[in-house]
């Protein structure tokens, strides 16, 4: 039996080209996808890989198998979508990942309103950042992952997924109660040049994006903590520590302490959904889009009316 996971790493090597491409498409290690090959090579009893260089190729036999194991992986997804099509109903499971910020702000709501409209449907969620999201569904670990862009920075999407926009969500400066520029409503980015940041993991979305935005400003950032959670970093924020960046999905309740103002040129990150291309027929897929893009609208609505800034 050939197993799927290996076939979904064969399949990344001939799309990207090289086993670096693979792992950073599938967003796990080099040594995983060599190891995920050499167990492929064993149950097919041929060599799938040869050296090219300091890289590797796809031997003629790695690349019919490829050619197989692109139409198999679709195969699966389209057999799924037709059988859940064939009932005419959103039933069975269905596995959804978001982003902390999204997790708390655009889950509950969403979850509910499926269980109320859907009650054949389980609906599993888990917290997830949003690279390792989108190589989740790319693997078919799940089925749908709620991610973002930033309005500067687009998180690379590989090929075969479709995406539904659901939010625009406002991003302001945090600061301590007591900081200069803490009555302010309006701010510029450049007007923190001096300050200690709050931000996320070395190597995550957001933080790579803040580091991007900040230099391309000609600020040099001096980041002092780093949290996952947004309310941990507003947490620090709250005791004197520093400022962050404060996106309004899932923000409330803000600590005592704590001041906001808006970017004067707009900072926002646009909150989508993405699943894969071969499961877009699943009533499961149509029904969770609808009730996340309820949701959103929602947000939208709330966002658009002028958010506080005490």
């Amino acid at each position: 039996m050939l197993n799927l996971e290996r076939l979904r790493t064969l399949d990344a090597l001939a799309r990207h080209g090289s086993v670096s491409g693979a792992a950073a498409g599938l967003h796990v290690t080099t040594s995983a996808v060599s190891q995920q090959m050499t167990k492929l090579e064993r149950e097919v009893g041929q060599q799938l890989l040869a050296k090219n260089g300091r890289g590797v190729r796809l031997t003629d036999a790695g690349r019919l198998l490829a050619e197989h194991a692109a139409r198999i992986l679709s195969q699966v997804e389209l057999a799924r979508a037709d059988l859940e099509e064939q009932r005419g109903k959103a039933v069975g499971e269905l596995r959804i990942a978001a982003f902390p910020t999204a997790m708390r702000g655009l889950l509950p709501a969403t979850l509910a309103a499926l269980s109320a409209g859907h009650p054949g449907l389980r609906v599993r969620s888990q917290e997830m950042e949003p690279q390792p999201a989108v190589a989740a569904v790319v693997r078919g670990d799940i089925d749908m992952a709620v991610v973002l862009d930033w309005y500067n920075k687009p998180l690379p999407m590989p090929e075969g997924l479709v995406k539904a926009s659901l939010l625009d969500d406002p991003t302001d400066v945090a600061m301590p109660a007591a900081h200069p520029l803490a009555d302010r409503t309006e701010v510029d980015l450049e007007e923190f040049a001096d300050d200690e940041w709050i931000t996320w993991a070395e190597g995550e979305f957001c933080h790579e994006w803040l580091m991007f935005t900040l230099r391309a400003k000609g600020i040099e950032p001096r980041i002092a903590h780093r949290a996952e959670e947004h309310h941990t970093q507003l947490a620090l924020v709250a005791a004197g520590l520093g400022v962050c960046v404060a996106p309004q999905l899932g923000r409330d309740p803000m600590p005592p302490g704590v001041r906001t103002a808006a970017v004067r040129h707009r900072v926002r990150r646009q909150v989508y959904v993405v699943w894969r291309a071969d499961a877009d027929r699943r009533p499961s897929i149509r029904a969770a889009v609808e009730a996340l893009q309820g949701v959103g609208a929602e947000h939208d609505r709330r966002s658009g009316a002028g958010a506080d800034h005490p």
